[in-house]
């Protein structure tokens, strides 16, 4: 059998072949080896410098790596995080997982449930705005979801505010009547500063705004309830997830109330559903058949044998802005990683940087870059069969249009006696074609994108589940505020400019 070191030699030695060439040679069989469709997304990779030899190294490195054995432990509720000896059940969430898991979350989930029928049936009075206060994973999750899929939904209008620049609340404040407001607090362990800060100001602002029970309008969303009735909010209006579901994984816990809330409890439970079916496909699918291994086999080759430090996703979807910002955290926070699961140093590059935007807008910002610049950038594009609107058929099909031959450019380029006009081409790119953005197929794309993380760390042979690298400069703010920490001259001299101490 090939060991790691023997797998990764070998995909140094592979040499790729252009693009247009590879695409050009047998166009049947490499659209049938490098296009996949699960739960009616169709995946699209036949413009990477992926080939057949390529492929079988990087199959070679999973089985060294036991992709196999990691994966069964994932599902299985096994230790999948062993720095923090604790497994990582978030695809529980969705159904798939050890049946006891399976069986709180769905207990769990029946509680939220409750909680959206009496705030439905009146129980906190007339509701018109929701509040959503978190950080990281705890905001970014419930914006994708509401801002994808709630466009059209006169249900509650909701405002995310994750950061603790006092702006953010203000604005929503501006625009939310404290007596039709309730407020949701995300945070799994309820002890996240920035979170309980803007929380108290809520407080205030409900306070001051002339509600009787300002703390009864207060909703927690955590894993550890007993912090969250510590800070005031009472056991029944707290919405409980399990430790073992990462920040960054748990907008299908309580974290996804706010969705719940604001698209209705079937198009959640549509939500979890079109996970499931990815966590079913990535289970049950081996090789190349299985559509997020060969999305980390593509993002191995780029990062260690081609060198591209960043990979780019663009949304070819106004409903899907949003997505960019997502998955940087779930991909650089996972796996952005410098040691191995055994403590080791590690020999590749790690997570790539992820950016990127929206198109067209970006075809006109940053597209300059991927078409001629230096730099060797794998693009993603996302785009959706049917449009969310009701305009001429001519901007859907000129935003599809755009997207499809952005791709084409990337591969082809363009040759010119003028090196200004000059485009070099074989750029790669990858394509993820949706029938319509549904809660269904949102679901489906972000398991799809967890599982491609996982295994991109089974292929690194790296914890994608811990996240030490946030704590060092959180622990130093707190060190600041608390004057409990002893600052280089550097640091002094420019906390003296800024804060004048």
């Amino acid at each position: 059998m090939t060991t790691a070191p023997e797998a990764w030699q070998a995909l140094a030695d592979w040499q790729p072949q252009r693009l247009t060439d590879l695409v050009s040679a047998d166009p049947r069989t490499r659209l049938a080896e490098l296009v996949r469709t699960v739960a009616d997304i169709r995946f699209d990779f036949a413009k990477t410098h992926l080939d057949t030899a390529a492929t079988k190294v990087l199959a070679d490195l999973a089985a060294a790596q036991d992709f196999t054995g990691r994966r069964k432990t994932l599902f299985s509720g096994g230790i999948a995080n062993p720095t923090e000896g604790r497994a990582a059940e978030h695809s529980a969430e969705r159904g798939e997982g050890a049946p006891e898991s399976v069986h709180i979350a769905q207990a769990l989930h029946q509680r939220m449930r409750m909680m959206v029928d009496a705030i439905e049936a009146g129980a906190f009075g007339e509701i018109r705005h929701l509040l959503h206060i978190g950080i990281g994973g705890s905001a970014l999750g419930p914006d994708l979801l509401v801002d994808a899929l709630g466009r059209h939904s006169e249900r509650y209008d909701v405002a995310v505010v994750s950061n603790v620049d006092g702006a953010a609340l203000a604005e929503a404040f501006a625009k939310f009547d404290p007596a039709y407001t309730l407020v949701a607090v995300a945070s799994k362990t309820f002890t996240t500063t920035e979170t309980l800060l803007n929380a108290a100001s809520a407080l205030q602002w409900l306070e001051e705004g002339g509600v009787d029970d300002p703390l009864g309008r207060f909703i927690a969303l955590t894993a550890m309830p007993e912090r969250a009735m510590e800070w005031g909010i009472d056991e029944t209006r707290i919405l409980p997830f399990s430790e073992t579901v990462g920040g960054r994984y748990s907008l299908w816990s309580s974290i996804g109330f706010p969705a719940a809330l604001a698209l209705g409890w079937d198009a959640f439970a549509d939500l979890l559903e079109g996970a499931a079916e990815m966590d079913r496909h990535f289970r049950l699918t081996d090789g190349t058949d299985n559509v997020c291994l060969l999305a980390a086999f593509a993002d191995q080759l780029y990062a260690n044998r081609l060198g591209c430090q960043t990979r780019a996703v663009f949304a070819y979807d106004e409903r899907l802005r949003l997505l960019p910002d997502y998955l940087q955290q779930l991909e650089m926070e996972s796996n952005g990683k410098s040691v191995t699961v055994e403590g080791k140093p590690v020999a590749q590059r790690t997570a790539a940087i992820t950016w990127g935007g929206v198109g067209t807008d970006a075809q006109h910002a940053v597209f300059q870059l991927l078409h001629q610049g230096t730099h060797l950038t794998p693009v993603e594009f996302v785009v959706a069969r049917e449009p969310d609107h009701l305009l001429d058929d001519a901007h859907h099909e000129m935003l599809v249009g755009n997207c499809i031959a952005q791709g084409a450019a990337l591969m082809t380029g363009q040759t010119s006696d003028d090196g200004a006009r000059a485009y070099p081409g074989d750029r790669p790119s990858t394509t993820i074609l949706l029938d319509q953005v549904t809660p269904r197929s949102l679901g489906a794309l972000i398991a799809f994108y967890e599982h491609r993380v996982f295994a991109n760390a089974v292929l690194l042979g790296i914890n994608p589940f811990d996240q030490f690298g946030v704590e060092l400069g959180k622990e130093m703010a707190k060190g600041l505020a608390e004057g409990t920490f002893e600052f280089d001259p550097a640091t002094q001299a420019l906390m003296q400019a800024a804060l004048g101490e």
